[in-house]
């Protein structure tokens, strides 16, 4: 038995919080830019669902330093979704790859990413990042096999 079988957070799914030092400002993005709608509300809070996963934007007057990826979503072709949310005005990051992640240049915003997680089957990622109107950063990612 690995101690993995045994915790309770095991067990438990995964959200991601995202900062938002302007709620409004932020739901306008998700909308406008990702297509996204919020499936609820409280005060100082939107839950957003997505196929298998959700994640919540809450108010916060503390800023994301927007250094490293803060949640991703994983897609069957980066090719069409990055070119859907440029089509609604994102803007995808161009920039160097770190010698860990395989080195090279992203190339119209997306970068082939060696390696990936043994149990996933897949030799490596692609991927494409952009900053939220909050200054989270996410990104999109399909694997290659």
């Amino acid at each position: 038995m690995t101690p993995q079988d045994t915790s309770p957070l095991a067990r438990g799914r995964v959200a991601t919080r995202l900062p938002a030092q302007d709620l409004e400002r932020a739901r306008r993005f998700y909308s406008d830019k990702l297509g996204l709608e919020p499936v609820d509300e409280r005060p100082g809070g939107l839950l957003y669902r997505c196929a298998s996963g959700e994640f919540q934007l809450f108010r916060s007057a503390g800023a994301s330093p927007g250094t490293f990826t803060q949640m991703s979503w994983q897609v069957d072709d980066i090719e069409t979704v990055v070119s859907e949310l440029r089509q609604r005005g994102v803007v995808f990051k161009e920039f160097e790859l770190a010698a860990v992640y395989g080195g090279g240049r992203t190339r119209d915003g997306i970068a082939e990413v060696r390696g990936h997680y043994r149990g996933t089957g897949a030799r490596g990622d692609r991927g494409a990042w952009f900053r939220d109107s909050e200054g989270n950063m996410l990104s999109i990612g399909q694997p290659v096999y």
